[in-house]
């Protein structure tokens, strides 16, 4: 719209001619939203409020005479109140590049003076507080050009190679090499020691690792050494076993034919000799009875019937015992008490013909007797 005027949101519109402003103020301050200006009775001009930026290289000379060249940056602005608008407007609206320079040329005399009243040690260990003092020193006379310093850093300080600050760093440069040196050499050392470890480490390893391969080695071996000899352990087990089954099938076969030498062979000659002796005493004993017979002259028939049969009796029984199978289990005097017993049994046979011989005539008188009476 004509007429109507906007300002920037980093800018302060300043609206000079008539009367609007306050009574000491030369002209309208507006920022932050529009107004309409009279065209051919009013004038509008614009001053940033905008952040501006100051370099300051300047050379000093501190408290023990020694030359620094200090380079520091200062960032400033024109204040946000109205006052301060209208001071900056005041100085600066027609050039307001002038706002860096004249900045500079402040705070360079402002560090000039500071510098000067410290040590080189101090102005190298406290820049914050070199800057913070050029800061409070500068403040009132910003504020009367309306401007609002928002921060000053130091950039360097350098003596214009005198070699002041060199030497001042020499001892802590020596001491912070030493240290150095011996971090390195402690560095170096450990890893040594690492290194020497690990060494040690795969050396007890591969030791191990060799132990347990001979173990298992010898364990392989032994396992096949078991593995080869078990065949030829098994066969002489077997030819062994089989050695004594022969054996004992052996002695069994000779005692099955000892037995059967002694049924078909022993036994038979044992009992056929037993017949010839027992043969042998029947005729010994027939001739006795005889001699006996011829002796007494008493019942010489009777006798020499019987002595007839005795014989005949034990022959009887003797071709009875020669098929027998008669186990003899004292050897020869089991086969004398053999015969002995089979002599002893024709006797008694023969002593009771007798004595049934003899019974028959005393029966017989006896008989007559009941008849006579």
């Amino acid at each position: 719209m004509f007429g109507y005027h906007v300002p920037a949101p980093d800018e302060a519109m300043l609206i000079s001619g008539g009367k609007g402003g306050r009574s000491d103020t030369p002209f309208r301050v507006v920022t932050g939203h529009g107004s309409f200006v009279m065209p051919f009775f009013r004038k509008v001009r614009f001053l940033t409020l905008a952040m501006c930026e100051a370099e300051v290289a300047e050379a000093c000379v501190t408290k023990q005479g020694i030359a620094l060249n200090v380079r520091a940056v200062i960032a400033f602005k024109v204040g946000n109140d109205e006052e301060s608008i209208v001071n900056a407007g005041q100085r600066f609206l027609s050039d307001q590049d002038q706002m860096s320079v004249l900045t500079g040329r402040i705070f360079a005399g402002h560090l000039r003076s500071i510098v000067g009243s410290m040590t080189v040690e101090e102005i190298v260990t406290e820049r914050q507080k070199l800057a913070t003092e050029v800061l409070d020193g500068s403040k009132s006379e910003m504020a009367k050009i309306g401007l609002t310093v928002d921060s000053l850093q130091i950039q360097s300080i350098d003596d214009m190679k005198l070699g002041y600050i060199a030497a001042m760093a020499a001892p802590h440069n020596a001491a912070i090499q030493r240290q150095a040196q011996i971090a390195q050499a402690q560095a170096n050392q450990a890893a040594a020691e690492a290194e020497q470890e690990s060494q040690r480490r795969q050396a007890e390893y591969a030791r191990q690792t060799a132990i347990v391969q001979a173990q298992y080695k010898a364990e392989v071996d032994r396992a096949q050494a078991e593995a080869s000899q078990a065949g030829p352990l098994a066969q002489a087990q077997s030819q062994r076993e089989v050695i004594a089954m022969q054996t004992e099938l052996a002695q069994r076969e000779a005692e099955l034919r000892q037995q059967q030498l002694v049924a078909e062979v022993v036994k038979p000659a044992d009992a056929e000799a037993e017949r010839v002796r027992i043969l042998a005493q029947a005729e010994a004993e027939k001739m006795r009875i005889q001699a006996e017979a011829a002796a007494s002259n008493n019942r010489v028939a009777l006798d020499r019937m019987l002595i007839d049969q005795l014989p005949q009796i034990v022959k009887e029984a003797a071709h009875g015992l020669s098929g027998a199978n008669v186990n003899i289990l004292n050897g020869a005097d089991g086969l004398g008490e053999l015969a002995s017993g089979l002599v002893g049994q024709g006797l008694a046979i023969l002593d009771s013909v007798k004595k049934g011989l003899s019974d028959k005539p005393a029966r017989a008188e006896e008989d007559e007797r009941a008849i006579g009476a």
